[in-house]
């Protein structure tokens, strides 16, 4: 017996079978919560996020038109998400600025610790677009059809988005050797 797709499951869930909105959890918490951790670089706001993000698909599901892919709608959804926390957190961070000049924490990585922190500093400065754009294609592997599809946009747009983004990463590591 073959398992039910995600437009299934959803179509079910907005039936009201609590199982099937389960299941659609269990298949896209993982992808969803790595993607919301690269959004945003910090693991326990990812986590926060990803809940965010299916309470959203609870309370939306009145809305949700029957035959929509769910993948690309689950991630604009946590895009969306994300985009709002990095807003918050903007915010936060010049109100902190001003009243404490301690340094931020730079998390252990792999690799040269200062080169991490400079491509992570730099991924932080491209508009949500263009990161949301470098991020699903060269992390997560995507398309850019599948960047398109997810976003609404046009194959060129989801193109441009990426490319503008490569574009101000070499400009902000600019001195870099080519690797």
């Amino acid at each position: 017996m073959r398992s039910p797709t995600d437009e299934e499951l959803m179509e079910r869930f907005c039936d009201g079978d609590q199982a099937a909105f389960e299941a659609l959890f269990a298949r896209h918490a993982g992808r969803v919560q790595g993607f919301l951790a690269r959004m945003v670089r910090d693991g326990p706001l990812a986590e926060d996020l990803l809940q965010t993000t299916f309470l959203s698909v609870i309370r939306a599901r009145g809305r949700y038109e029957l035959g929509t892919r769910v993948a690309p709608w689950l991630l604009t959804i946590a895009a969306n998400a994300a985009r709002d926390a990095l807003r918050r957190r903007q915010h936060v961070e010049a109100y902190s600025r001003e009243s404490d000049p301690s340094p931020a924490s730079v998390q252990p990585g792999v690799g040269d610790p200062g080169m991490r922190r400079r491509l992570e500093d730099a991924l932080q400065q491209l508009h949500p677009d263009q990161r949301e754009a470098v991020l699903l294609s060269k992390v997560e592997g995507w398309s850019f059809e599948e960047i398109a599809s997810m976003r609404g946009i046009s194959v060129v747009a989801a193109r441009v988005r990426a490319h503008r983004g490569y574009e101000k990463l070499r400009e902000l590591l600019g001195g870099l050797e080519e690797a």
